[in-house]
């Protein structure tokens, strides 16, 4: 009885290290793309937070104007430079009160594509009804 060595279902030590080569390159791809779109997300995550940061100090800015007394627009051109101090661009701004309201400002920004939103409130000054 002889061998026959060109059997179809031969193992070749060869063709086994050639299927793990493409395993192996097949992970490396999968890996890349996990990374870059856990790196993505963290970049995402970072911005909204720079967002979120300028926003909370254009409103504080707004609201310490209106504090000292001054009006609505100059409150709001406050709240512009420290939006772009911050890098960030003011979509809206509301500063000021209504009959019976609190004084307050309120402030929309976008940072590149992430948008924030903020408001701060001015205390009455002590001893005040």
């Amino acid at each position: 009885m002889t061998r026959n060595h060109d059997r179809a279902d031969a193992h070749d030590p060869a063709d086994a290290r050639g299927n793990v080569s493409v395993l192996v390159a097949a992970v490396v791809v999968v890996a890349m793309l996990l990374c870059t779109s856990v790196a993505r997300l963290g970049g995402a995550a970072a911005q909204k937070s720079r967002a979120n940061s300028a926003a909370d100090a254009s409103a504080l800015a707004a609201a310490d104007r209106l504090a000292l007394g001054q009006s609505s627009a100059q409150a709001c051109t406050v709240a512009r430079r420290t939006a772009t101090d911050n890098g960030a661009r003011l979509l809206t701004c509301r500063a000021g009160a209504g009959p019976g309201e609190t004084s307050a400002a309120e402030v929309t920004l976008e940072l590149g594509a992430a948008h924030a939103r903020s408001r701060a409130e001015v205390d009455a000054p002590a001893g005040a009804p």
